[in-house]
């Protein structure tokens, strides 16, 4: 058996019909209080001072980002530093060690 109940009616009905408190004039409230803080920091800062806040976080990362990149290419042998010449060398010195074990 199913039983379907359609009722119409609007959150604030709802909320009265459970018994849940209205939480609207408390939203407002601290609604208006970000607004003043946000707009009292914006006045207090004026471009200069807002990029030089953001900008060294922003390199900052890029930089990381760009170290993480030459670490992995350096990890593949990639490294344009000579990593990839490094490699083939280390081979080569592995092989004459072993032609001269053998000779």
């Amino acid at each position: 058996m199913k039983v379907t109940f359609d009722i119409d009616c609007t959150p604030e009905e709802a909320r009265k019909f459970l018994g849940l408190p209205d939480v609207a004039p408390m939203q407002e409230v601290l609604m208006k209080e970000l607004e003043k803080q946000m707009q009292d920091n914006m006045r207090s800062l004026d471009p200069e001072t807002m990029l030089k806040t953001w900008l060294p976080a922003t390199i900052q990362g890029w930089g990381e980002v760009q170290k993480m990149f030459w670490n992995q290419m350096s990890a593949q042998g990639m490294n344009p530093a000579g990593g990839a010449s490094k490699k083939a060398s280390t081979s080569k010195s592995a092989s004459d060690s072993g032609n001269k074990t053998a000779s």
